[in-house]
């Protein structure tokens, strides 16, 4: 994988939430000037809609994420 298409560091949105360890979800990323659906696994479940940051690759399309809260958003 070249490192314009690697997928760590994107945030992406969860379509299909993830079930932790019982198994993956689907996250939507912008990468290579479109939109992609890759699975995604978490250590803990995290519904449908989250944001979510890449943490690893797992190989064609498949990711490792966490919850993502943007630090320089306010509420």
């Amino acid at each position: 994988m070249s490192a314009d298409s690697s997928p760590l560091g994107l945030i992406g949105v969860l379509l299909i939430g993830t079930r932790g360890k019982a198994g993956p979800g689907e996250v939507l990323l912008r990468i290579r000037g479109g939109s992609e659906a890759f699975l995604a696994f978490s250590d803990e479940p995290l519904p449908k809609g989250t944001t979510v940051l890449v943490v690893e690759s797992r190989g064609m399309r498949t990711v490792d994420v966490t919850r993502w809260t943007d630090p320089f958003t306010t509420k």
